[in-house]
């Protein structure tokens, strides 16, 4: 096996850093590389990536999420923001007009292209010795961040990414089987029977946050009423009517 496959292999989310460890100006510059040379639709590259170093800054980002304590004590925070404003400023330059506000799609790809960018950063830190974790509940304070941030119209943060030094060992979260992800030509019909098998995987698995069944967790998820709170910012942001 080589290196790559293996590190894509054995990836594991960290949420514990040596908060006296810092990334070098070339380690930093190497995973921001690596970041934007992700695939992207059409080459536009609709993303945007705010490094946050600044203390106060990642304070506030703390007390808005204070479960994600990593966002703080990591060496470095990247906030990953879908940028539709690039191409609003191409359009005016070229006298055209910009309805991206008329379909979902302009959002799909700038997501996408934010999240493609997301996970070359993450195998760009574990080659490095790093560890990472994504950090999505960032979408909740979306509007405060936007602010605090200075993101222009058109913009709307995504996820984050704390990077740093682990200072625990993680085990490799077993994924659900193979069978009920991957399929050869057609999508193949699986009994229920392998979902139920994957929540006793993780039962014994044991990972000290899951307080439910990984069933449970997404019905109930999906049964609550959804909070709107992306939507919202999408039409504050001019990127939905």
């Amino acid at each position: 096996m080589n290196k790559t496959i293996e590190i894509l292999q054995t990836r594991r989310s960290h949420r514990d850093f040596d908060e006296n460890h810092r990334l070098s100006k070339e380690e930093l510059q190497a995973i921001l590389d690596a970041a934007r040379q992700a695939p992207s639709w059409m080459n536009g590259q609709f993303y945007s990536i705010i490094v946050i170093q600044d203390e106060k800054i990642r304070e506030q980002l703390v007390k808005w999420n204070p479960g994600n304590a990593h966002m703080m004590k990591g060496s470095v925070f990247l906030l990953f923001v879908g940028d539709l404003y690039r191409t609003k400023m191409v359009s005016s330059a070229h006298e055209s007009s910009y309805s991206i506000d008329e379909s979902i799609e302009p959002i799909i790809l700038a997501t996408t292209d934010a999240a493609l960018a997301l996970e070359n950063a993450v195998i760009a830190a574990e080659s490095l010795g790093l560890g990472s974790v994504v950090v999505g509940s960032i979408r909740k304070h979306g509007k405060e961040i936007s602010q605090l941030l200075d993101l222009p119209e058109k913009t709307f943060p995504l996820f984050g990414l704390s990077i740093g030094k682990p200072i625990v060992e993680m085990k490799v979260k077993p994924r659900l089987p193979e069978p009920a992800v991957i399929h050869y030509d057609k999508y193949q019909p699986y009994a229920y029977t392998l979902i139920e098998q994957y929540n006793q995987t993780m039962e014994a698995f044991g990972e000290a946050r899951e307080t439910k069944r990984w069933s449970q967790k997404f019905s109930d998820y999906f049964a609550a009423k959804p909070q709107m709170i992306t939507d919202q910012l999408l039409r504050m942001r001019g990127l939905l009517k």
